[in-house]
């Protein structure tokens, strides 16, 4: 057929008619009650599923938004659970380093009970040196607080070392596992003399520091014994305790002995100490 001879109605003219048609077909049943064999079957087979279809799709929506603002609620619920878990949290750990404190701050009491022939004042460690190990450190208290070289410091059940330099408000301290370290100790059961030397490395290999030049002629010391400061120490208060015999073995010259001990300080976990406020008098 000729494109010429075909009829082209224009768009608008079939939405007006399809628009009149549904409003006959509205009055009609509302005249009718939506009554009749053609209307009906219309009905079923075109409303219906319309109206089904246009349910489903709304139960569908109003499903989704639910979900979605259920989402939204547990969302904001778990953000306030995690912000309570974090509060408690800290809350705990607070508590925790706070009676880890008071736990280590009644110990220092009670050694200032133990070594109460000495006056202390108790000092908090501010910094150390490069070593894992409280080789040497720095003390929060200095000349202001009545601080001095060569006083002694102490700390869980012993001696850790003295201090070899003060500032104003601050003091330096090397402790006795320091490889420049000395001390004059002896053996608290039979009062024989030693010489402990300290050994960052030897202390982090095994928690040990070595001791020599042990005359133990009688062969009365034995493992275990205590070991503490002795009188003839240049720095040291005598009867601070240092730590226990480890190891004893006899020297080549048949004269002295050498070996270990096991010291009484953690010299890995250190925060507060205490110092002894007073010089040996051979130190001054």
């Amino acid at each position: 057929m000729d494109k010429k001879n075909r009829i082209n109605i224009p768009g608008y003219i079939v939405l007006l008619f399809l628009g009149l048609f549904c409003i006959v077909i509205l009055f009609y049943s509302f005249a009718t009650g939506f009554s009749g064999g053609f209307l009906t079957v219309a009905a079923d087979y075109v409303f219906a599923p319309m109206q089904e279809g246009l349910s489903n799709a709304g139960s569908g929506i109003s499903h989704a938004v639910d979900t979605h603002r259920e989402k939204e609620k547990l969302l904001a619920e778990n953000e306030s659970l995690t912000r309570r878990v974090n509060e408690l949290e800290s809350k705990l750990t607070n508590t925790q380093l706070k009676q880890n404190e008071l736990e280590r701050l009644e110990g220092l009491l009670q050694l200032s009970k133990d070594y109460d022939q000495y006056k202390t004042t108790g000092a908090r460690i501010i910094a150390k040196g490069t070593s894992n190990w409280f080789t040497t450190f720095t003390i929060d208290k200095g000349s202001a607080d009545g601080i001095k070289k060569d006083m002694n410091v102490i700390a869980d059940n012993g001696l850790v070392g003295c201090v070899t330099s003060v500032g104003k408000h601050y003091a330096n301290v090397r402790s006795i596992i320091d490889d420049d370290s000395n001390v004059s100790a002896s053996v608290s059961t039979t009062e024989d003399d030693m010489i402990i030397t300290g050994g960052i490395e030897q202390a982090q290999k095994t928690g040990l520091i070595s001791f020599s030049g042990l005359r133990d002629t009688d062969n009365k010391v034995k493992e275990g014994d205590a070991v503490v400061t002795s009188n003839i120490s240049s720095k040291y208060l005598p009867g601070i305790l240092i730590g226990y015999i480890a190891e004893k073995k006899d020297d080549t010259n048949a004269l002295t002995s050498s070996g270990t001990i096991t010291p009484v300080v953690d010299f890995s976990h250190l925060s507060e100490v205490l110092v002894i406020t007073e010089l040996k008098e051979s130190g001054n």
